[in-house]
């Protein structure tokens, strides 16, 4: 149901595309504006995973990492993507004190994947392979070539809709004022979407490839907590990528409606649980800063 609904969305996106070029300078307008769009996703398509992982500093490890939480870290994810039966991808850290992860690259054999300190600290080691499973769900998925996609098509829009201002405002102000407005808040309306749909498969499919959905859905809870507390100053400096993390890494309140690129955690957390044969999330207390897998902490992987 969500692939069914992926699909027609980014049919709504690109009708949207078409029929704002068309407005703005007609069927040649149009041409030009697909042929635009064509050159700009063929470029996120090579370069779009080296763009994020350099814009967030993101650091390659390996199983011979000194620090055995990153080892371990990047052994259940090697581990896992057998499982899923994907290639090994590339494994990154970034020294983030905000939990959270992405995925990243144009298929399979060019994937990445991503973690923070903050979340290497944070959860136990069988929460953290919930959340490797999560990412390389999106893997398996495809779902990093379909957001960079739409995300590309979502920025062609906006860019469209300013030439209608600027060029075609002569001809009609009234409707160059309205798609200048209207068209980029349609098309970011419709990557949101997106968005949220491709979460609530990724918890599906990650679920099946650790077995533990119980894992992820603790994995949210205290992700969701920590998240609040913590600013990220490089997905605030770029809004644009927030889609990419398990949750929502801007300081911004995380809710199920239009304006949000994730689901609402509470929804995820009870979708999982009912994938493990439980009826609602079991209480718990929330994290307290220094809680971690390894032993009450203060500080990060990093020391």
């Amino acid at each position: 149901m969500n692939h069914l609904k992926t699909y027609i969305l980014l049919a709504a996106m690109t009708a949207l595309f078409g029929a704002v070029g068309y407005m703005v300078g007609g069927a040649g307008g149009m041409m030009i504006a697909l042929l635009v769009a064509g050159g700009m996703n063929l470029f996120a398509y090579w370069n779009a995973d080296k763009l994020v992982l350099r814009h967030f500093r993101a650091e390659p490890v390996d199983p011979n990492h000194p620090d055995p939480r990153v080892r371990a870290y990047v052994q259940d994810t090697l581990a896992l993507a057998h499982r899923a039966n994907l290639p090994a991808p590339k494994i990154y850290l970034i020294d983030n004190p905000q939990p959270n992860a992405f995925a990243t690259g144009r298929n399979p054999e060019n994937a990445a994947v991503a973690a923070t300190s903050g979340l290497i600290g944070l959860l136990s080691r069988e929460e953290i392979r919930g959340v490797m499973a999560h990412e390389l769900a999106h893997v398996k998925n495809r779902d990093t070539l379909t957001m960079t996609v739409t995300a590309t098509v979502a920025g062609a829009v906006a860019m469209l809709a300013n030439f209608a201002f600027f060029f075609g405002g002569n001809r009609n102000p009234i409707a160059g004022l309205l798609i200048m407005l209207l068209a980029p808040i349609a098309a970011s309306l419709v990557q949101m979407a997106i968005s949220r749909a491709r979460e609530y498969e990724a918890d599906r499919v990650g679920a099946e490839i650790s077995g533990e959905p119980g894992s992820l859905a603790r994995a949210l809870e205290k992700i969701e907590t920590y998240a609040r507390q913590r600013v990220n100053p490089d997905a605030e400096r770029n809004p644009a990528m927030a889609h990419l993390f398990i949750i929502n890494p801007l300081a911004g309140q995380g809710a199920d409606n239009l304006f949000s690129t994730h689901p609402n955690t509470r929804n995820r957390i009870a979708q999982l649980m009912k994938m493990g044969g439980f009826s609602a999330a079991p209480a718990r207390s929330a994290p307290q800063p220094g809680d971690g897998p390894w032993g009450a902490r203060k500080r990060g992987p990093w020391g």
